[in-house]
């Protein structure tokens, strides 16, 4: 195996790896940006308030993008087996 192709192996693994974080993240970024006006607005400052729901929505996030992330990390699979199938072997 040459180092391009373990070099594209990285670079394909890295950009799975945003993808399948990329909706859970996405929600934690919203809902803490609107707990945090929430609680400026209030001036509540209690830590179980950002955390909870922040923790339901990143649950629900991962629950709700899941089939789409299993099918990713599934292609990125079959790809990834079957570039090492076509690797020859040492004599």
């Amino acid at each position: 195996m040459s180092p391009d192709q373990i070099l594209d192996i990285g670079r394909e693994a890295i950009w799975v790896t945003m993808l399948v974080g990329a909706p859970s993240m996405a929600c934690a970024l919203v809902l803490g940006l609107a707990i945090a006006i929430l609680q400026a607005l209030t001036q509540v400052q209690e830590a179980t308030v950002a955390f909870v729901p922040k923790l339901l929505g990143v649950a629900l996030a991962l629950v709700l993008a899941m089939p789409w992330s299993l099918e990713v990390l599934r292609s990125f699979t079959v790809s990834l087996f079957g570039r090492i199938a076509g690797v020859p072997s040492l004599p």
